[in-house]
């Protein structure tokens, strides 16, 4: 148990070191909208894990803009959750973004702990030439057992 509290300790301060990083780099970032993703069961393989999850872009008086996401975490991942659900703030250089927009690859650093009902945060930069940063912390819930901190990557693709 001292070993989990160690490492999500760990995992916390990791991210808020990356979220001051993100923030201090890209003031002239607007807040477009949030990125709610959903997704099944996954399983922690100890050196990674890979999670599907559906998501969709909520922005004020527009249609709902719907995404395919692919996370992939290399770091210490143990344990198996039952269910997934993220939120993300859209941060982009315009406050308008078009359907398909945030597709692309994004990368940053991941934390979370479970024991029965979890949470986590991470902070992801990337899509057109690294313009959008879903930041400042993603909001995660999670239902399982289950320890991750390390690096993460997202792919986003257009979906139905």
């Amino acid at each position: 148990m001292r070993r989990f509290v160690l490492c999500a300790g760990t995992a916390i301060v990791t991210l808020a070191s990356v979220i001051a990083g993100a923030n201090a780099q890209r003031p002239e970032r607007v807040q477009v909208g949030v990125l709610e993703c959903r997704g099944g069961a996954s399983v922690g393989f100890i050196v990674g894990s890979v999670t599907h999850l559906g998501c969709v872009l909520r922005v004020e008086g527009r249609p709902e803009d719907r995404y395919i996401a692919t996370i992939q975490k290399v770091g210490l991942d143990i344990g198996i959750t039952e269910e997934t659900a993220l939120a993300w703030g859209v941060y982009a250089p315009t406050s308008r973004l078009g359907p398909g927009d945030l597709a692309g690859n994004y990368a940053g650093a991941d934390g979370s702990a479970t024991l029965g009902v979890g949470v986590g945060g991470n902070v992801l930069v990337g899509g057109s030439n690294n313009s959008i940063a879903l930041q400042p912390l993603s909001l995660q819930g999670q239902v399982g057992i289950n320890i991750a901190a390390g690096l993460e990557s997202l792919e986003l693709r257009p979906g139905r």
